[in-house]
């Protein structure tokens, strides 16, 4: 499962750990990605979507009627 949330697009960011001695080592921070099944009443069907945990709240928010529209707009299938 790649780290990318299907409702706020968040992706891995990428930087440096710097040691005590100060030696730089690649290393990346991942966004809290979960697979999470809703029920679109509006469908009669279940979807399971990608979604970090500031996605899960943006759809307690909105609802998932209107999160599927906007990414539905983008051109992602669902």
């Amino acid at each position: 499962m790649s780290a990318h949330c299907q409702v706020t697009g968040r992706v891995p960011g990428f930087g440096k750990s710097v040691s005590h001695s100060h030696k730089r080592t690649s290393r990346r921070w991942n966004p809290n990605i979960q697979r999470k099944t809703y029920f679109v009443p509006s469908e009669g069907r279940r979807v399971t979507l990608t979604v970090s945990t500031k996605g899960i709240k943006t759809i307690d928010r909105d609802g998932i009627d209107a999160v599927l529209a906007r990414i539905r707009s983008r051109g992602e299938k669902i």
